[in-house]
């Protein structure tokens, strides 16, 4: 019933196929337009869109090397590393 079929990206101009396996899962899904862009452009934009994390200097309580933390570390409570928190968390279970 379906048939790959080549089409333009509206971003980047390159083709890509849809293929009969894409157009069957968009049927299924009850998606009503076909992709608009390649692969490769969507995970570009799906990327972009997400706000990039910041991230804190900190030192780890247990080791003493430095490393980077995504929350800005409150004195006097212990922050590690990801290697210290996973060996840590490790030893927990």
């Amino acid at each position: 019933m379906f048939q790959d079929k080549t089409l333009t990206c509206k971003d980047c101009g390159n083709e890509f196929v849809f293929t009969a396996g894409e157009q069957e899962f968009y049927a299924e899904k009850g998606f009503q337009n076909e992709p608009q862009r390649c692969k490769e452009c969507r995970n570009a934009r799906k990327n972009a869109a997400k706000a990039q994390r910041e991230m804190f200097d900190a030192v780890c309580a247990q080791c003493g090397k430095e490393c980077k933390v995504p929350f800005n570390p409150t004195e006097g409570k212990a922050v590690y590393c990801s290697e210290c928190f996973a060996a840590i968390k490790a030893n927990n279970q």
